[in-house]
């Protein structure tokens, strides 16, 4: 008997040792990274229109978080024409906060100055599922001084401009849009347009596609070119090619294919909203079924250039960590999780299964009204695409045909380079406030271009521009030696 009872003690203590150390287990795995066990909130400030069933998304989106990483995410969305402003206002003030979609200049210029963290080690113990998964190039095209500051949108890595038409207006008057390789071939389309559909604006607001690897952007006047010497800085607007460019577009102003306050107007020609022929916007495989699907009208594109890797094109979509995250490990979970766990990924852009879209018996889905009206979100700036559920229309090789789209892209010249402007800061303001007063005006046709590039080279001498070009020219060749091009 007394052998009995010291087994059955023993066994007793076995047993509690065991639960104790699986409640440990348990409670360690579940607090890790926030404090005395509880869920971390993670602010993300993305762009969009705020949508309506964004807190009801948002509430299985942190059920289903903190059961996984003990976290939750309060996501703010900031509309698209506030989006700059009110963006360097919250990063100017030192407003806490952990997640911020960015992209293009913004991204190299918050990065140069400390906005953001860099997340190179990050990634390689929370996010290491999420970098194993990432395209390469993406990665390696936005490192600034090879630091990585912000994770690529798994998507497509290259850029191609397209001229998108609205395809009901193609088909009733039997437009050949194949024909279009040019500006100039838009002119007899429009025509009819504008003697035919009062209602329709012909040429939707749009900044005229010119082929050049911009440093800043296309409004400043620092560009190498696609074509030719790739190799040397030049000013475009001295260009004869963006003369002829900007006298057509001043051709079709004045005809009235382009509206009036084309260069003031903050209308950002929503696709969902038919009242344009013609629009230019960057591509990429089987877009136009998402656009169409989106504005609930057909639309249809041919290209204006051919696929290239820019370094805006790599970084057209990134999530940022902020330097005055209070967890960078915990945000880094969850940027890891969001980008390979295929419910959240899909939970987040496509809403709640039932309510916003449907499933189909072979794994496709489609939208219920809920997901046009009330949670249309921005599918770009979200995360990896690769894992999101096709729509039935989709083609099965959507994703595949990205892949391929990305490996045969030629990369632009400066690809992996990010200039420092601290040499030229100076200079780069006044030349701003400049390219300010007259680009607009320029690239939408509303002045005469014969009469304002001049004016607008002239003010930029005057600015300094022949030194920031030098000094950009001497940090391109330091770089192109330092990693053997």
């Amino acid at each position: 008997m007394k052998k009995r009872l010291i087994f059955l003690l023993a066994l007793v203590l076995s047993i509690g040792t065991i639960l104790s150390a699986c409640t440990s287990k348990d409670s360690s795995t579940s607090e890790k990274g926030s404090k005395n066990g509880e869920p971390y909130e993670i602010k993300w400030y993305t762009i969009g229109t705020p949508q309506k069933d964004t807190d009801k998304v948002f509430a299985e989106v942190n059920k289903y978080l903190e059961k996984k990483i003990n976290a939750t995410v309060n996501m703010t969305q900031i509309d698209w024409g506030d989006w700059q402003q009110k963006t360097q206002v919250i990063i100017n003030s030192g407003e806490p906060f952990d997640i911020i979609f960015t992209n293009g200049t913004e991204y190299v210029q918050n990065a140069q100055k400390g906005a953001f963290q860099p997340i190179d080690e990050l990634l390689d113990t929370e996010g290491k599922e999420l970098k194993a998964a990432l395209d390469p190039t993406l990665l390696a095209g936005v490192k600034i001084n090879g630091k990585t500051y912000g994770i690529p949108a798994n998507k497509e890595a290259a850029r191609q401009s397209v001229y998108t038409f609205n395809k009901r207006l193609v088909d009733k008057y039997k437009f050949d849009i194949t024909k279009v390789k040019t500006l100039e071939d838009l002119e007899p389309m429009l025509q009819v347009i504008k003697k035919n559909e009062a209602s329709i604006t012909p040429m939707a607001t749009v900044k005229a596609y010119l082929p050049y690897d911009y440093v800043f952007n296309n409004e400043m006047p620092f560009a190498f070119p696609l074509k030719g010497d790739r190799d040397h800085v030049v000013n475009f607007f001295e260009d004869d090619l963006t003369m002829q460019t900007y006298k057509t577009m001043h051709k079709y102003y004045k005809a009235g294919y382009i509206k009036a306050d084309a260069a003031t107007s903050k209308d950002t020609w929503p696709m969902d909203v038919e009242n344009w022929f013609v629009r230019m916007g960057d591509s990429q495989p089987y877009a136009d079924l998402v656009w169409s699907r989106s504005a609930k009208y057909e639309v249809v594109s041919v290209p204006a250039e051919e696929p290239t890797t820019f370094n805006d094109s790599v970084s057209g979509s990134l999530q940022a960590i902020s330097t005055t995250s209070k967890n960078p490990k915990k945000v880094m979970e969850f940027l890891n999780l969001l980008n390979t766990d295929p419910y959240l990924r899909n939970l987040v852009d496509k809403g709640i299964e039932g309510v916003h879209y449907e499933k189909n018996a072979d794994g496709t889905i489609k939208d219920l009204p809920a997901r046009i009206d009330k949670y249309n979100v921005p599918t770009y700036s979200l995360g990896n695409h690769f894992i999101l559920d096709l729509y039935e229309n989709d083609p099965k090789d959507k994703w595949e045909k990205f892949k391929e789209f990305n490996n045969a892209a030629k990369p632009a010249p400066t690809l992996g380079f990010h200039f420092n402007s601290d040499p030229v800061r100076s200079e780069l303001a006044s030349i701003t406030n400049i390219s300010k007063e007259f680009y607009p005006a320029l690239a939408t046709g509303s002045v005469d271009p014969e009469e304002y590039l001049p004016k607008y080279n002239k003010k930029l001498k005057e600015a300094g521009i022949d030194k920031v070009l030098k000094e950009i020219q001497k940090q391109f060749d330091e770089w192109k030696e330092k990693e053997g091009k």
